[in-house]
């Protein structure tokens, strides 16, 4: 199985394969951007809890990354070349849905930013290949309709209100949400796998992004 570490081990066992480790660096920058993106931001603005999780290497390889900064740019006057990723592509390809209060926000420390932006990252992920997979199956709407209370506790859903949008009966509406929950949920588990060191580590990794997006809103 691909996880997330196995593709850090590639970027740094590679057997000297440049183009390897390159393409390996690229595919994981595409999936976490955005928590990197607000980490940096909020530390420029204001100028690990745990070991084997995926999300405290990113955190702190990025901490180091910053601080060699000054080094880096020494390296580049001496002759040192230097390759770009844009971002462009993937900002637009992936949009994120969820938002954090700007007014809130600004009082975060760059921890709590990253943290948040990857809890998200993490749901949208889950929540795309849900998405992916009622299209698949011709329900892109249903998913559309009812993808936002997938979350929410079972008393806070109108169940009567999408019944109607959907042109189906209220019954027919609580088993499709039970259902897209249970598939939601194992895709969650899913991306979550592929960032921490084994299976007994997930559930507490969910507790971890759960409190991070709870205390965003």
């Amino acid at each position: 199985m691909t996880t997330r570490w196995s593709i850090v081990l590639s970027c740094t066992d590679s057997d000297g394969d440049e183009e390897k480790a390159h393409a390996a660096l690229a595919e994981l920058c595409k999936i976490y951007w955005r928590p990197v993106f607000a980490f940096i931001c909020r530390l420029l603005q204001r100028a690990d809890r745990s070991r084997g999780r995926f999300r405290s290497l990113v955190l702190k390889a990025l901490q180091n990354f910053l601080h060699d900064a000054v080094d880096k740019r020494h390296a580049r006057k001496r002759g040192g070349d230097v390759q770009f990723v844009s971002w462009d592509d993937w900002m637009a390809e992936a949009p994120s849905h969820l938002s954090i209060p700007e007014q809130d926000s600004d009082k975060w420390s760059p921890e709590r930013i990253f943290d948040v932006r990857w809890a998200a990252t993490v749901v949208e992920r889950a929540l795309r290949r849900l998405g992916d997979e009622c299209e698949k199956r011709g329900r892109r709407r249903v998913f559309d309709v009812l993808n936002s209370c997938l979350a929410a506790e079972r008393e806070d859903v109108s169940y009567a209100k999408f019944a109607k949008t959907l042109g189906l009966q209220e019954a027919a509406v609580k088993r499709l949400v039970h259902r897209l929950r249970e598939r939601y949920r194992a895709l969650l588990r899913e991306e979550v796998a592929q960032t921490v060191e084994g299976p007994s580590e997930i559930d507490d990794e969910l507790r971890y992004l759960c409190a991070a997006l709870s205390a965003a809103e």
